[in-house]
């Protein structure tokens, strides 16, 4: 147990940009990833319908990591779990734009697209988990 703890502390003694760098950089790989897949499963066509499945799949687990990992709030699931579908759906808007506008006006490759969207709509996820769905009063 003290091993934990002494992780514990010396975890959120980091910066929470810090925090949610390394836990987005893993949930990120975790939405690349069932992105990539149905993809590869249901064809480069279906890229639009490939990020649907993407951001559904991944939104829990992102939820309990943000909750958990890089805010440490306590309480509010409900509350807070709301606020941060409200966020993705902003992210997801924003990913879809993005997106679009690489795969057919400049990189044209959707996975490379794809990845480059995600780092971008990042930015604006953090700031509105930040200052949104987990502010503390």
């Amino acid at each position: 147990m003290e091993v934990l703890e002494f992780i514990s502390e010396k975890w959120y003694k980091l910066s929470d940009k810090i925090r949610f760098l390394f836990v987005g950089g893993v949930n990120a790989a975790i939405s690349y990833i069932i992105f990539a897949i149905s993809v590869f499963i249901l064809g480069e066509e279906h890229y639009q319908a490939s990020v649907i499945l993407q951001w559904s799949l991944s939104s829990v687990f992102s939820y309990l990591n943000q909750k958990f990992l890089v805010f440490g709030t306590k309480g509010n699931y409900i509350k807070e779990y709301l606020k941060c579908c409200s966020t993705w759906a902003i992210s997801y808007i924003l990913n879809v734009i993005i997106l679009e506008l690489l795969v057919r006006f400049a990189i044209k490759n959707v996975y490379l697209s794809q990845f480059i969207s995600i780092f971008l709509v990042s930015v604006v996820t953090y700031v509105l988990f930040k200052y949104f769905a987990f502010r503390r009063k």
